[in-house]
């Protein structure tokens, strides 16, 4: 039989868990409740029950209160009657997000709505070539985001998985087998090795019971079952209520039985499922409401939810602009009208609809959408599947993470640490990159006796001394006092059965070439006798011997202070030992002690016998090692400017010593000497949340944590203005992937009820890829910066262009276009969208990850950002408009313009076709250098990347999106411009000349203007300058750190 009681051994080098003092709010027990019970199982009278506090009273009493029957459980009718009355025990799950819950999310931003009522107007005034235009470019919006999330969305249906489909019962003192959905409160349920708890009990009776709670507490270990104590504090962290065996939890050794206290939606688990499914603030707040105001407020949420404006930080920022452009342009439009003195007619209308298409920026979602895509590819290719597409740019921005410890931060595997023996000699394991592999670990011995091959502590030197009689006497009980088996499959890899605890200790045992076979083999030796671990003296031994020798071996291992007595040893040596137990508590280790007996098999011949005159060998120090990248993760988080705090169901020991491996906690930060940064759960949750706003900082470690601790942490961090990433890989860990801004979930050891309620999974469970989506949202956000850049500024050019043109009037003083409704579609959606998709992908700056996070209340419109645009917007604009006043006037003048050529060609508008097509070649050239300037808000384009060799022609070459999309928009201009019937039916310009010269002035122009204008920002902004480093290749990666 596998055993696993270790785990409750090195327990006890912890602190104690819970003191003798009963709380105030366990329940009151009444000298006569044994009278509640009466013979048919039924209860009179019944006092009020609180399952939360069931660790608090003995089963006897649970009974009592329950109405049922210690040894015979409910009667049949009984049951029958509390299932009708209670319902079956289901964890009420959701049945899905529909379809049109997903179309919805595509609709439901400002700039949808703004394009849907210009291409509705288009259709009004039969311009129906741009109507359909606008129209093609939502629909693409909607299909690229529709496919997007339909493809990540799943339903959130897995905690049905953890519900066990039958259950053993005892009913009228007959145990039978029956759907877990059936069973009721008050059931008598039986419990073995590998069944899944089909309810919250409150355990009766159990032998070795041990629990596997590590997707719902954290616990790393299984943990050990008490069901015979009962415990004096009310509001112990679950993990500590050793009593109690939770829903969905597994039985990893041993038996038992115990009382339902909860079912269905009731237990912990199905109070997870209900925090998952926890109203939102907004319909918390419509629900906080009555008569007028609950419409209003229902009224006032649906706009919002239309406009997008309760979206991710990003969209939200862009959803209020695309509301700003709508007015803008809106005021725009009645300019012209004004100007035309609302004299609307068809000519009239449509310039009006021309100026405020100008506005907007039609490519903007779509960009957006594609860009976003592609980050999705680069983090999937980093170990991080985005389930959200919002959640992408959103993560750029986070200041906080707070994460899971147990297969998070650490491996959540056991290894041996280290190990003290009674000659003195000790032995530290480092470099471990795989817990189940002997052949991944390095030991190094020092003092005394290192085996052959590894290096002395000492002196660093190899040497060719054997193991010591101890060192082997203390592998040989290790490797044989212990049920577990590792073994090497024909491809390398390795594989495990049995307790992490003695998995751990086998893999060290191997690694010095003490496998339990081998050994077995060569000495001919015969298991004599096997003793279990045992929950009641915490220790287990087994005695080996050859069939020919009267001599056999005992060897046993333990907790000590179970074993300490059965020493053969000295009240000095005694003292030694606990010290030293003591330094390996203080270190987050769990400690076991290492003994055996060599006595004839008749002095061996009964357990008491064979685990007593032990001679000590050892302790070994086992932990929960931390991952190797998990530190340079860290570092890099705090470089970034993002702080990260360990929420975990461990000890609090553990928790720090593991948060100061992997730099969450300095060296020296203890919770004696800072307690508000290192606390317990219950120190936390005491806190009211004026107490914890108070805090100087939040705190970085939080021990024995529960599901609603959590909560509560990202709860306090948006009321300190933070955004918070969750990672965690337990049902434990749902609710607050939910609450927090963006959730990441372990993928690979995760449970399935964590993935689907996060916005992100880790495939390969490391904490360092998180560093890959922080830096992968930055670079996003960046891009976004740049590409927005790239298209605000063709839209305010135009808009400056459209509104000087008025004053170009035709011989019917009408206003002639200087760009027509389709130009100006196709610089912004055909020219535009390839540069700004180009400029999406561009690479993370080298800076990326030594920054502070972008601040979310400026969000992307910084002060830079919108004094860039006007600028580059203003050249831009202005220099078209020069190029359309010279060639009216320099072939013509003013009478040059025609008539009517608004709508169509005529003999009188040669020189407003030329005119209109000089302009539109001078946007679109204009707009590709733009593309190629907004690689970097600072750096020259002659100097994008200093100090390499060619750098201007690799500021045009490196990013090859950007490359082809400059080159397409060229070569297409040729075409759109001279093409017969395309030039003029379609565009309203026609093939050009000597106008050339003038769009080749206003490149250089333009490139002299932004160049002394960055210039200046680099004269009087130097900081800023090195705060963006260069547009190259960011080698700080996360696999770079560790």
């Amino acid at each position: 039989m596998a055993t696993s009681g270790e785990e409750t051994l090195e327990a006890q080098t912890e602190p104690p868990i819970c003191g003798l003092k009963r709380t105030s709010s366990s329940l009151k027990r009444t000298s006569d409740q044994s009278s509640l019970v009466t013979a048919t199982n039924s209860i009179v009278n019944p006092p009020e029950f609180d399952p939360d506090l069931a660790h608090t009273l003995s089963a006897s009493y649970v009974c009592t209160f329950l109405g049922t029957n210690i040894s015979n459980g409910l009667s049949n009718t009984e049951a029958a009657r509390r299932l009708q009355q209670d319902g079956q025990n289901k964890i009420e799950g959701d049945k899905g997000v529909s379809l049109w819950t997903i179309f919805m999310r595509q609709i439901a931003n400002s700039l949808t709505a703004i394009l849907a009522v210009t291409a509705g107007i288009s259709y009004f005034i039969h311009d129906f070539v741009e109507g359909s235009v606008i129209a093609a470019v939502i629909a693409f919006n909607i299909v690229v985001g529709f496919v997007q999330d339909l493809k990540a969305e799943k339903k959130l249906q897995a905690l049905y998985s953890l519900s066990a489909p039958t259950c053993k019962v005892i009913r009228d003192g007959q145990t039978e087998t029956v759907p877990a959905a059936d069973i009721v409160k008050g059931d008598l349920v039986a419990l073995s090795v590998g069944d899944i708890c089909p309810a919250d009990l409150r355990l009766a009776n159990g032998i070795n019971l041990s629990a596997d709670e590590a997707l719902l507490t954290g616990e790393s270990v299984p943990v050990q079952k008490h069901p015979e104590r009962v415990l004096n504090e009310g509001d112990l962290a679950l993990g500590d209520r050793s009593n109690i065996a939770y829903s969905a939890t597994i039985i990893t050794r041993g038996r038992g039985v115990g009382i339902v206290t909860s079912t269905g939606m009731g237990t912990k688990v199905g109070q997870i499922a209900s925090d998952l499914r926890a109203p939102s603030a907004e319909q918390l707040e419509e629900e906080s409401k009555t008569g007028l105001s609950r419409l209003w407020c229902k009224l006032k949420n649906r706009v919002k939810f239309l406009l997008g404006l309760n979206d991710t930080p990003l969209k939200t920022s862009l959803n209020k602009f695309a509301l700003l452009l709508f007015v803008f342009a809106a005021i725009l439009a009645i300019t012209v009208f004004s100007v035309n003195l609302w004299n609307l007619d068809g000519p009239v209308l449509l310039y009006g609809i021309v100026v405020a298409v100008a506005v907007v920026p039609e490519s903007l979602n779509a960009v957006i959408i594609v860009s976003s895509a592609i980050g999705v590819k680069k983090m999937a290719e980093g170990n991080v599947i985005v389930r959200v597409l919002s959640s992408l740019e959103a993560v750029g921005g986070v200041t906080h993470i707070a994460s899971d410890k147990t297969g998070t931060l650490t491996e959540g595997k056991m290894i041996v640490q280290k190990v003290w023996l009674s000659d003195k000699s000790d032995c530290k394991v480092t470099n471990v990159t795989d817990p189940h592999n002997p052949t991944s670990l390095t030991t190094t011995w020092g003092r005394k006796h290192p085996p052959s091959g590894e290096k002395s502590a000492e002196n660093g030197e190899e040497t060719s001394n054997a193991l010591s009689t101890v060192a082997r006497a203390f592998l040989d009980t290790v490797a044989l006092c212990n049920s577990s088996s590792v073994t090497e499959n024909s491809d390398g890899t390795w594989k495990t059965v049995g307790d992490p605890t003695e998995v751990a200790l086998q893999v060290f045992a191997r690694h010095l070439n003490f496998d339990k076979e081998r050994l077995i083999s060569d000495r001919n030796a015969d298991l004599v006798a096997e003793y279990p671990f045992d929950s009641s003296i915490k220790r287990m031994s087994v005695i080996y011997g050859a069939e020919s020798e009267t001599e056999v071996t005992s060897y046993t291992k333990g907790a000590i202070e179970t074993l300490l007595p059965l020493l053969d040893i000295t009240e000095e040596n005694k003292k030694e030992i606990i010290d030293m137990a003591d330094t390996f508590a203080d270190q987050g280790l769990r400690v076991l002690c290492v003994a055996r007996r060599v006595a004839t098999r008749d002095q061996l011949a009964t357990r008491e016998e064979a685990e007593t005159q032990l001679e000590f060998l050892g302790l070994a120090g086992l932990r929960d090692p931390p991952r190797p990248e998990s530190l340079g993760a860290v570092r890099q988080c705090k470089v970034a400017g993002t702080t990260v705090t360990m929420l975990t169901g461990d000890h609090i020991k553990t928790a720090s010593t593991i948060a100061r491996e992997v730099g969450i906690l300095e060296n020296g930060e203890t919770p004696t000497n800072n307690p508000k940064v290192i606390m317990e759960a219950r120190s936390f949750d005491v806190m009211c949340n004026e107490e914890v706003d108070a805090l100087p900082q939040l705190p970085l470690v939080i021990a024995r944590c529960n599901p609603r601790t959590k909560v509560r942490f990202v709860d306090a961090v948006h009321r300190r203005g933070g955004f918070c990433v969750m990672t965690g890989d337990g049902v434990n860990d749902s609710p607050a992937l939910k609450k927090a801004n963006i959730g990441i979930a372990m993928g690979k050891n995760g449970s399935d009820v964590a993935k689907e309620a996060a916005d992100m999974l880790l495939c390969d469970d490391n904490f360092a890829s998180i560093v890959v989506a922080v830096k992968e949202g930055r670079r996003l956000f960046d891009n976004v910066q740049k590409f927005l850049l790239h298209l605000l500024v063709s839209n305010i050019a135009q808009v400056i262009l459209l509104l000087i043109a008025l004053a170009f009037k035709d011989s019917h003083d009408m206003s002639v276009f200087p760009l027509s409704p389709i130009e100006i579609l196709w610089a912004n959606l055909i020219t535009s969208s390839p540069l700004a998709i180009g400029l999406g992908i561009e690479e993370a700056t080298l800076d990326v990850m030594s920054r502070p996070p972008h601040d979310l209340k400026v969000g992307i419109f910084t002060k830079e950002l919108i004094i860039d645009k006007f600028v580059y917007g203003t050249s831009i604009g202005a220099l078209c408009l020069a190029t359309f006043a010279s060639v009216t006037y320099g072939m013509e003048g003013k009478e040059g313009l025609g008539t009517d050529c608004n709508e169509d060609f005529n003999d009188t508008c040669n020189v407003a076709f030329r005119a209109r097509a000089a302009t539109y070649a001078t946007l679109t050239c204009l707009l590709i250098v733009t593309a190629f300037e907004a690689k970097h808000f600072m750096r020259s384009l002659f100097n994008m990347y200093p100090g390499e060799k060619y750098s201007v022609l690799k500021a045009f070459t490196k990013n090859k999106v950007l490359l082809w999309g400059a080159v397409a928009g060229v070569c297409l201009l040729f075409p759109i411009i001279y093409a017969p019937v395309v030039n003029r039916v379609v565009f309203k310009h026609q093939g050009i000349t000597w106008e050339w010269g003038l769009v080749a002035a206003a490149v250089v122009i333009y490139v002299a203007t932004v160049e002394m204008w960055k210039a200046l920002k680099r004269r009087f902004k130097p900081s800023t300058l090195k705060r963006c480093g260069t547009s190259g290749t960011s080698e700080t990666s996360a696999s770079s750190v560790v």
